[in-house]
């Protein structure tokens, strides 16, 4: 039943039964937590999938929902860009993140207990299988796009080699061909050594309760790096208020994330790199990039678009001119919503753009 305000179904979880992953381990049972909104048209071809960011959800578009790169309220909706009255988009959470999708926290079946360290491991492309067998479930048969901003990007991208033909467009906000090589940027080794100075940690084996504080603290320079302070001056010009706000935030998503979360989704992108596969993208593609991101710079646009376009895609690069950084894509919707909305009337069927 959706909520007063709300086009969004509650959150639905698929099975899938046993899944075969990539790097040669296996699932005995694919879970796939989603939600959804608008109806399906009865010939399977006016969908869009929703692909989150990696510490956020599938609920990130939602009325107030938030992420670390934006909560996409304004973007997803009746009558907005991305528009539920004619458009029937899904969401799903994706796999290894701990919001009802199989991940660390899910119980081994072989033990009876969580996964936590010894979840298999997996690539980007496996999560994007999984999310085209329950598209097949539902009784997709084409989709209008893929959109997602930052790992959801990547999600993009990936849908569009790997299934070139099963899609008109793609979406791929603050976001890149490859995972960002910085070195203030975590690998999954930092996340495991980080993790482990905390006694609760036990080797990984942390639950139920985790390992709080230590996320808390890594969220807050999270936060801080993807522009929250930016996004609250105007709410808490003092600065100490401003702090004490970002905590708060971090600490409630500390108390919901797995840590084995962090760092299965992280180790997932060290096999993620599209660049040699451009070439077999057939879809529309629209690349969205924030001026002030520090996670994925403007710098990006010249290099990728040159590489699309000499591949023969059909490439359009927007930059959002923003000041809150990796979050604007949703934080500042009103800065590319046009551009957003022009480009899914390009994939409308019949239109010759």
């Amino acid at each position: 039943m959706n909520r007063v305000g709300n086009p969004w179904s509650e959150t639905r979880i698929w099975n899938g039964g046993a899944f075969a992953l990539e790097r040669g381990g296996h699932l005995a049972r694919l879970e796939v937590a989603y939600a959804t909104a608008g109806s399906l048209a009865p010939d399977g071809r006016n969908a869009v999938l929703l692909t989150h960011g990696y510490t956020s959800s599938h609920r990130f578009a939602q009325p107030a929902a938030d992420g670390a790169e934006g909560g996409w309220a304004l973007l997803v909706g009746p009558g907005r860009a991305v528009d539920t009255d004619r458009l029937f988009v899904v969401a799903p959470n994706m796999l290894g993140s701990c919001y009802g999708t199989s991940g660390p926290k899910s119980t081994d079946p072989a033990t009876g207990r969580p996964y936590g360290p010894t979840f298999p491991e997996y690539t980007v492309a496996d999560m994007v299988r999984g999310q085209k067998a329950l598209l097949d479930a539902l009784g997709v048969r084409h989709l209008r796009a893929v959109v997602g901003p930052s790992y959801g990007g990547f999600q993009a991208f990936q849908w569009a080699v790997t299934f070139p033909d099963f899609m008109s467009g793609i979406v791929a906000a603050v976001t890149a061909l490859q995972p960002p090589h910085d070195e203030n940027v975590n690998t999954a080794a930092d996340l495991a050594r980080s993790f482990a100075e905390d006694p609760g940690w036990n080797g990984g084996h942390c639950y139920p309760d985790g390992i709080k504080a230590t996320m808390t603290k890594l969220r807050v320079g999270t936060l801080k790096s993807y522009g929250i302070e930016a996004r609250l001056a105007p709410a808490y010009p003092d600065a100490a208020a401003r702090e004490r706000a970002i905590g708060a935030i971090a600490a409630a998503w500390a108390a919901e994330f797995d840590p084995n979360s962090l760092i299965v989704l992280r180790r997932a992108l060290d096999f993620y790199d599209i660049k040699p596969d451009v070439g077999r993208i057939r879809a529309k593609v629209l690349y969205a990039i924030s001026r002030t991101d520090r996670l994925f710079p403007p710098t990006l646009e010249g290099p990728t678009m040159a590489l699309l376009r000499q591949a023969g895609v059909d490439a359009t690069y927007k930059l959002i001119d923003s000041e809150l950084g990796h979050s604007a894509s949703g934080d500042d919707a009103a800065k590319w919503e046009a551009a957003l909305r022009e480009f899914m009337a390009r994939l409308a069927p019949g239109d010759p753009r």
